[in-house]
């Protein structure tokens, strides 16, 4: 079994959706095999320390905050060298998997805080942070759809506008952000190329939440359009 391809990732974009209850039903050994390498290569790449984890019980159990989990056994830990273009990648390679466990027919849900890291699953070499992880699983629903800003609030979408950039930042109102903030903004420059920054947020996250949503601006944009990271 191969890692979806790109345009299987973008198929799931409008339906995926944030998950937090699973059934207790087992990952299938071929999924966390393509799991595994895809994650080997992102750690390859990038230098990070990606892991998965799977029928772990115990870092969701009894955590109340943000969002109630039930059977969340597996996760992926999102970790990487400290700084902060290390922290937007880590939201770009992050949400690439999540896309991709979505085409496998898994659910998932990006978790920022709603975890304990007891376990020897959470030691990450010297030098590397944590910056959330990734609950996945079979899930009992597939989620609720989630109220977003307008394509001109978060790209300056208007009627004069590219098809392509209209596509793109819709792909980018469906990504999902730390408690739906959605703080960032795209800018298309007169020469073509686009700009995406982060705006001011009191809950933190933007930097993961911009990785996430310019992932899903590039599957849609054209290759002299995409954003670079690297």
């Amino acid at each position: 079994m191969n890692f979806p391809d790109n345009q299987s990732l973008i198929v799931t974009i409008p339906v995926r959706h944030s998950v937090r209850r699973y059934l207790e039903t087992p990952i299938p050994d071929n999924i966390r095999e393509c799991l595994e390498d895809e994650i080997a290569d992102i750690n390859a790449r990038c230098g990070f320390s990606f892991r998965a984890v799977y029928d772990e019980p115990t870092s969701f159990k009894n955590i109340f905050a943000y969002g109630k989990f039930s059977n969340a056994v597996n996760y992926i830990i999102v970790s990487a060298p400290s700084g902060h273009n290390e922290t937007l990648l880590c939201g770009y390679e992050g949400e690439r998997l999540v896309l991709g466990l979505q085409a496998l027919g898994l659910n998932s849900c990006w978790v920022g805080l709603s975890y304990s890291k007891k376990t020897s699953d959470f030691d990450v070499p010297s030098g590397h942070k944590i910056r959330c992880v990734i609950c996945f699983g079979y899930g009992v629903t597939q989620g609720i759809e989630r109220k977003s800003k307008s394509l001109a609030q978060l790209g300056g979408v208007i009627a004069a506008s590219p098809r392509w950039y209209a596509d793109a930042i819709k792909a980018v109102s469906l990504a999902p952000t730390a408690i739906n903030q959605q703080k960032f903004r795209f800018t298309l420059r007169a020469d073509g190329t686009v700009e995406a920054v982060p705006t001011f947020s009191l809950v933190g996250y933007t930097t993961i939440d911009l990785g996430i949503a310019i992932r899903h601006f590039n599957l849609l944009a054209p290759p002299p359009a995409q954003i670079c990271l690297r």
